[in-house]
């Protein structure tokens, strides 16, 4: 573990840019090895949304073949976007459903919500005012699906989450950390609310690199806990180094990128997984403290305005640096409150222009999710949005009876999902932190695999803190 101990030591020292990118990559290789070694009991097909994840948590196809110098061009337009990048994307969807072909996966076990929801997106196309546009766009919505796909139908679901995961951080963490310490022209922009420099890292933005540690950063949270129970050897505490070390960087990173969002959806996540291994929590309750602790917020909001109290407490205005002002705005211009302008359509066209002179750039999200939705698929799509939150919930709630660990790492990160979206638009088709709700909301009986895997599931039992595998029954 000595590279891990060398990495994490570069945050306090300055070096050759080369040599630390050197350093960099020999860190990396070292921990694929590391875990390739190990010979993790997952398929190949894994690397499909390893890569995809690597994708959506930093910069287009196009975007890393113009950092190597390969000159790619980018985006023709915003209502085009890159043919390059369309093709790269539509090869990883043709290479998924060909596995998912392969283990003969049934649509008929995906939340129905969810199917609901991308039929849905596919009417709202008839009333856009770019139907063409709108289609494209729709067809990417199946990236998120077809790649969580494949991590739920791996013969060992625990593990194919923690290497998804694992190997994502392994690119992502010390990429970002390079490109904000050595390479400022790629990990630094300038943020368009306030003018004032942001740390980006290997993203194009630092409320997506704060999406980035909080996806990450709640894993390996979640992963310490797993690892702490375990039996104490070498291995235990090889594993325990790994994490404090990448935790650590999160956390450096989670400071450099200063998104509040990300910060605030961790902390709250992380509690909630801490409060679920309680044994004083009644999981039979949990609806009760959930629709409680909603009850006291909206209560505080009303009475005490604490939103702006905690905007203010992050260091930031009392507009939530002036998402309530854009919020306003938004909501004045006119729009089918019903249907909405059709899927992904309103930042297109003419309502732009509308938005002119309310800030000194025209915004291209409403950070809000729920907002966004609105917008674009009007109450209609507000309220799928919804039931495919609730459905997940009570998935999650069997889940906790059936596989605790798994199960509290979903409720975790739906209490996350839900506080993310009030400040950011996390609802959109290549955005992380809806891949990993398509992880968490999809609820797939392993009794369907095909007959190349195994149909086993890691079922925890809470008493005597063990894993052990157990054939799942119909």
């Amino acid at each position: 573990m000595n590279l891990v101990h060398l990495h994490v030591a570069l945050f306090g020292v300055h070096l050759p840019p080369r040599l630390a990118l050197l350093l960099t990559v020999a860190f990396m290789i070292f921990l694929f090895w590391r875990d390739l070694r190990e010979k993790p009991t997952v398929s190949g097909a894994l690397w499909l949304p390893v890569l995809w994840l690597v994708l959506i948590c930093s910069r287009s196809f196009t975007q890393w073949l113009n950092i190597f110098g390969l000159h790619a061009g980018g985006a023709v337009s915003v209502e085009e976007g890159s043919p390059l990048d369309a093709c790269f994307y539509f090869a990883l969807f043709v290479a998924g459903l060909c596995v998912l072909l392969s283990r003969q996966v049934r649509l008929s076990e995906i939340v129905a919500w969810l199917i609901v929801f991308v039929a849905y997106c596919l009417i709202s196309i008839l009333w856009s005012d770019f139907p063409l546009v709108s289609f494209k766009r729709w067809i990417k919505i199946f990236g998120h699906p077809i790649m969580a796909l494949i991590v739920l139908t791996e013969p060992n679901l625990e593990e194919a989450l923690i290497q998804l995961m694992k190997r994502c951080a392994y690119v992502v963490i010390p990429v970002s950390i390079l490109f904000i310490k050595y390479y400022p022209h790629l990990g630094t922009r300038y943020d368009p609310w306030s003018g004032s420099q942001m740390r980006v890292g290997i993203t194009t933005g630092k409320n997506e690199l704060g999406a980035d540690c909080l996806i990450l950063g709640f894993f390996f949270f979640w992963y310490l806990l797993q690892i702490w129970r375990t039996e104490r050897n070498s291995d235990r505490r090889n594993e325990l180094r790994l994490i404090a070390a990448f935790l650590l960087m999160i956390g450096w990173l989670f400071y450099k990128a200063h998104s509040a969002t990300a910060i605030i959806s961790f902390l709250v996540s992380a509690l909630v997984v801490v409060l679920l291994g309680m044994r004083s929590i009644n999981k039979n309750r949990l609806g009760t403290y959930m629709l409680t602790a909603l009850v006291l917020i909206v209560a505080a909001e009303l009475a005490f305005s604490i939103s702006g109290s905690v905007s203010e407490a992050m260091g930031r205005t009392t507009t939530l640096s002036g998402r309530t002002i854009l919020w306003a705005r938004l909501l004045e211009i006119d729009t089918n409150p019903i249907f909405g302008t059709g899927f992904e359509s309103f930042w297109l066209g003419k309502r732009l222009q509308q938005l002119e002179g309310v800030f000194f750039f025209i915004p291209n999200e409403a950070h809000n999710g729920y907002l966004e939705v609105y917008l674009n698929l009007g109450l209609v799509g507000l309220f799928i949005i919804i039931a495919m939150l609730i459905a997940a919930y009570w998935k999650i709630r069997f889940e906790l009876f059936r596989n605790f660990e798994w199960g509290r790492y979903r409720l975790g990160f739906l209490v996350a999902v839900l506080l993310y979206n009030c400040t950011e638009a996390g609802f959109r088709i290549f955005n992380p932190i809806f891949l990993v709700f398509y992880l968490i909301a999809i609820d797939y009986s392993r009794t369907y695999l095909g007959t190349a895997q195994q149909p086993l599931e890691v079922v925890r039992s809470d008493e005597g803190r063990e894993f052990s595998y157990a054939e799942r029954k119909v």
